[in-house]
């Protein structure tokens, strides 16, 4: 198991936990991030943050800090 931001361009991983119980982890749950969903990690932005992702459909940029939160077990 790994984080979102630890995963490479490309490569997906199912969603199984997300950190914490405060309003940023609420916010990422409301964006899709929910345990059991897969999420690709798409490419990370020039200076390195935010990271963008996909998952549920939508393209999602987050920044590492957020992305350090989602617990991912690779797929593949």
């Amino acid at each position: 198991m790994t984080t979102l931001d630890q995963l490479l361009p490309g490569q997906r991983g199912e969603i199984v936990r997300i950190d914490g119980a405060d309003g940023i982890a609420s916010r990422l749950r409301e964006m899709g991030f929910i345990p059991g969903e897969a999420v690709e990690y798409l490419r990370r932005a020039p200076l390195g943050d935010p990271v963008k992702c996909s998952v549920q459909g939508c393209r999602i940029a987050v920044r590492n800090g957020e992305a350090r939160r989602v617990f991912v077990q690779p797929i593949g």
